[in-house]
Formats: structure tokens, C-alpha cells, sequence
């Protein structure tokens, strides 16, 4: 399993599309520190009453959001460019067992997903607070230590969309459509759910993967798309499901399917 891990690992270094989705989703940390900025200005000139609505949140929670799309991206690729140039036999043959095989991409896809998920997570969150130094957003008065923990969640979502793109890039084989798929799931399916007459819309949204991060931090969800019903221990529950689940199936389409 070692060997089948460095191997997996070796590859996704190897693929230039790794290094540009990830140096896409580590600007986002600068694109947030500069929206801080234009926020910090934006405060300074509203009245009282104006600064007592004015959030920050949102603008912490955006580059964790963008980072599970591109990490998502990241997995996805990580199964189909095998299919696409037949590598995947080499692979198979070098590593007999498909269950090991899909298991070591798993771990180096999941991997560089937390790792990557807490970097942006947790640079936007302490990035923003430096910017906006001791103006006193009214989401802003907690400490750091308190909001921690919410955007840790956040960033280990993050891995489980990768897991996610890997599944789907395993079970579709097709790169544009596991990429569909995972953005339907990511943002489109939650968008349309929010549509839903009540309580449905509360209900579904409370499932929806994006939002679990802050149920289990919990935030609730008040100006959000998502609902905020479950607690936190059911909604991470939920989120390992959602990387569990479909990588189950990918397991065994793998394993009754020619490569």
C-alpha cells in the first residue's frame, strides 16, 4: 500500500493541471485579503447603524468555497487522465488489486484536498482579521480561537469534494461530465433547492455538502442558501458520507469493469 501511495503521489505531481488549479485556489486567499481591504474602506465610512449589518463572514467563507470546486477539479483529473491516455493499465497491472489502487489515489487525492482545504480556510480567516484590523464587525468579535474550528470544517470539506471528483471521474470516465456532475452538486442542485417551498427548502439545503461545514461549526444559516436543521455531530456525519458513499461505488464499478 506504501508503494501504491508514493505511486499515486509521483503521478499527481506530475500532471501539470495539479499545479494550476492549485495555484488558482491559493490566489483566492489574495483575491479575499484584497475584497478585506475594499470592505475595511467600505466600513469606515458608513454610519452606526449601517456598521451593526455590515458582515464579514461571507467574505472569510469565499475562498474555502472556491477551493472545494478546484479541488474537486483536482480529483476528477486525477481518475480521467488515466482513462484518457490508457495509463490506467499500466497501473492496474503494476498494482493488480483495484481496490488498493482506487484506495492509495483516495489517500493522495484526499490529501492534498485537507491540505490545501485548511490553507485557504484558515489563510482567509486570519488574512481578513489582519486586514480589518480592530474595526468591530458585528460576526468579527469572537476570537480567532472561536471561529477556528468553523473554518477547520471548512477546509476538510474541502477534501471530501475531492474524494467526491474522484468518484465521479472513476464512475463517468469522463472528464467534462464528473466535472458537470460535481458543480451541479457543488452549487446549481443547492440553488435550486433554496427555491423550494418551506419547509423543504430548509430541509433539503440542511444536506446540501457546502453547507455542512457551517452546521457543524454551528453557525446556522441565516443569510445563506443552505438550511441549517441538523446538529453538528449528524452533519458531520453527513459531509463523511458524502465522501464515503460515492467512493464505494466507484469501488465497485472499478472492480467489475474493464480498464
Amino acid at each position: 500500500m506504501t508503494d501504491a501511495v508514493a505511486a499515486e503521489w509521483w503521478k499527481l505531481r506530475s500532471v501539470r493541471s495539479t499545479y494550476v488549479i492549485l495555484s488558482i485556489t491559493a490566489g483566492f486567499v489574495f483575491f479575499v485579503v484584497l475584497l478585506a481591504f475594499q470592505q475595511a474602506h467600505v466600513w469606515d465610512g458608513l454610519d452606526a447603524a449601517q456598521r451593526a449589518r455590515f458582515l464579514l463572514r461571507p467574505l472569510q467563507e469565499l475562498g474555502g468555497w472556491v477551493a472545494q470546486l478546484c479541488l474537486a477539479v483536482l480529483g476528477v483529473l486525477a481518475a480521467t487522465s488515466e482513462y484518457r491516455t490508457g495509463m490506467v493499465r499500466t497501473s492496474l497491472t503494476a498494482v493488480p488489486s483495484r481496490t488498493r489502487f482506487l484506495a492509495a489515489k483516495a489517500v493522495v487525492v484526499a490529501g492534498t484536498g485537507l491540505v490545501a482545504g485548511e490553507a485557504v480556510a484558515i489563510g482567509c480567516l486570519l488574512g481578513t482579521r489582519l486586514v480589518v484590523g480592530g474595526r468591530p464587525f458585528p460576526d468579527q468579535r469572537a476570537s480567532i480561537a472561536h471561529d477556528l474550528p468553523g473554518f477547520a470544517a471548512s477546509g476538510a470539506a474541502v477534501a471530501v469534494f475531492a474524494l467526491l471528483g474522484l468518484a465521479a471521474g472513476v464512475l463517468l470516465r469522463s472528464a467534462a461530465g464528473a466535472i458537470v456532475a460535481v458543480v451541479l452538486l457543488w452549487h446549481v442542485i443547492p440553488l435550486l433547492v433554496f427555491h423550494l417551498p418551506e419547509p423543504w427548502n430548509e430541509r433539503a439545503g440542511s444536506v446540501m455538502p457546502s453547507g455542512l461545514p457551517a452546521e457543524i461549526a454551528g453557525w446556522g444559516a441565516e443569510h445563506s442558501i443552505y438550511g441549517g436543521l441538523l446538529p453538528p455531530a449528524a452533519a458531520a456525519m453527513v459531509l463523511v458520507a458524502y465522501a464515503l458513499v460515492p467512493l464505494a461505488a466507484a469501488g465497485l464499478v472499478l472492480a467489475r469493469r474493464d480498464a
